[in-house]
Order: C-alpha cells, then sequence, then structure tokens
C-alpha cells in the first residue's frame, strides 16, 4: 500500500513538472532543468558514483576539474530531463542538425542504430526521423509503473514501436527485425547477466544482444547520437555501419562485436566527458 502511494506521489510530481515546463519556451525549459539539476544533484548519492566513476576513468583530473566537469554533467542532464516534455512537439526537430542520414539502410532492410546515454539520447528517434525513416525503440522500463507509462506515452509519437527490454520484449524485438524495421538501442549500462567486455581499460557487464541478433539475422549495427552544441540545440550523426565479420565462432564473433561498439562509445564519451551519464553504476566494485 506503501509502495503504491509512493508511485501516485512520484508520478504526480512528474505530470505536475512536465505540465509546469510546456508552459515555458524550449530555451527556458531547458535552462530550467539545469537549474534544478545543478542545485540538486551534488546532494544526490549519485553524485558520489558520478565522481568515482571520473576517478576510475580519468585519474589525472584535479579536485577542481572533477568539480568542474560535474557541474556540467548536472546541467546537461537536467535539460534532457526537461526536454523529454518537449519531445512531441515538432519545434524540436528544427534544433537538430544531421549528418551522416544516408547511413541509415533504407526501407525494407532491418538496422540495428545504436547509441549511449550521451548527448539527448531521448532525441535518437527524431534523429531517425528527421534522416526519413521511421524506428523502433528499445527501453528499460521505469521502476513506478505510473511514470514509464507516462513516459512511454510522451515517446510514443516518435516510434514505430516501442519494445521494453526483457524476455517479453526478445520475442517482439526479433518481429520487428523480420518485418525489416530500424531498432534503436542503448547498449552502455550495465546488464549483469551478459558479457565482460573491456570498457574505459576495465572489464564491465555488457549486454550482447544486439551482436547476436545481428549474425543471426545478417543486420547492419549503425553507430549515432545526438550531441548538445549548446543550450537546447544538437547536432545528430548517423556514422557508417559497422564493419564486422562472421567467423563462424559465435562466441569470438559476439565478443569482437561488442568490443567494437564499447570502443565507439567510448569514443564519444573522451571527447564530450560532460554529457555523458557518469551516475550510473557500469563497472563493478573494487
Amino acid at each position: 500500500m506503501l509502495k503504491k502511494a509512493k508511485h501516485y506521489l512520484e508520478a504526480a510530481v512528474v505530470y505536475l513538472l512536465f505540465t509546469a515546463l510546456r508552459q515555458f519556451s524550449l530555451d527556458s525549459a531547458s535552462a530550467i532543468g539545469s537549474l534544478m539539476a545543478r542545485s540538486i544533484g551534488p546532494y544526490l548519492s549519485a553524485h558520489k558514483t558520478a565522481r568515482a566513476n571520473l576517478k576510475m576513468v580519468f585519474p589525472n583530473l584535479s579536485r577542481n576539474e572533477q568539480n568542474n566537469l560535474l557541474d556540467k554533467m548536472w546541467d546537461h542532464l537536467g535539460r534532457v530531463a526537461a526536454e523529454l516534455a518537449y519531445l512531441q512537439n515538432d519545434a524540436i526537430l528544427k534544433r537538430i542538425k544531421v549528418t551522416g542520414a544516408e547511413n541509415l539502410p533504407a526501407h525494407g532492410k532491418p538496422a540495428f542504430m545504436f547509441s549511449g546515454h550521451i548527448g539527448n539520447w531521448e532525441l535518437l528517434s527524431c534523429l531517425s526521423q528527421i534522416g526519413g525513416r521511421p524506428i523502433t525503440g528499445v527501453y528499460r522500463e521505469a521502476n513506478n509503473p505510473i511514470v514509464d507509462d507516462m513516459i512511454t506515452r510522451t515517446r510514443s509519437p516518435r516510434y514505430v514501436n516501442l519494445i521494453p527490454k526483457g524476455t517479453q520484449g526478445a520475442v517482439k524485438l526479433v518481429r520487428s527485425i523480420k518485418n525489416n524495421e530500424a531498432i534503436a538501442l542503448l547498449v552502455d549500462q550495465k546488464m549483469n547477466d551478459g558479457i565482460p567486455v573491456p570498457f574505459f581499460g576495465r572489464d564491465a557487464m555488457t549486454a550482447s544482444a544486439i551482436a547476436e541478433l545481428a549474425l543471426r539475422y545478417d543486420t547492419p549495427i549503425v553507430p549515432a547520437y545526438v550531441l548538445r552544441t549548446g543550450g537546447a540545440n544538437f547536432e545528430g550523426i548517423i556514422y557508417p555501419a559497422l564493419d564486422y565479420q562472421k567467423t563462424g565462432n559465435k562466441e569470438k564473433d559476439v565478443y569482437n562485436i561488442m568490443l567494437a561498439i564499447n570502443q565507439t562509445l567510448e569514443g564519444w564519451i573522451r571527447k564530450n566527458p560532460e554529457q555523458w551519464f557518469w551516475v550510473h553504476k557500469r563497472w563493478p566494485k573494487g
């Protein structure tokens, strides 16, 4: 009963926040999100997680440099959260300068478009839409089912279909591939039942479904992300598909694909570290 009441309270806060943000312009809403996150974020336990991750990945940063990067991270994450309220508004499409749209396979062929929690990952669907191809999204369900339903309804207009991660979603994912759909996935979060693959020089449990399915169905794997260029303005980049090989050794092939994916993500993060989701516990303790 207490858990249900908590869910309703959280949902009410999210609803009121989104409603309030939509009363402002996109630029103002984004700035408000930044202000809120920069004010509250440093007092959350996630801030300690982010600092620990930074120390591990960039051990030579001074304390002041860490603080500066973390402040920019909260600025960015606050903007991402606030901009979600505008996801259904076509005005946000005009804020994205797209390059590499020709790298997304044409209609009639399945394709994976992978990214990570870098830049505004919520705009990945817009990137595909601007490129002229509707897309199906794979997402992790929120812990609060009421909030999850609200966010799903916010995202839905930008996708052909939304598939939750997990056993039930796997069947729908295969069906989408057989229907020759383009499918967007975020692949930079810890997956306990994944495989260990180096990420910034340290093994991280990595979901391997994208590699296994690509090998099984001969599906291109296309890297893409939407980078913030300032305020609520973005550059969306779709890269050429990964050049992966099928040697007949499935375990080795899956590992090599996931290693290439992790290395791609690592390159993006090194260039724009303030725009990555450092608050996630990506690596095992110790």
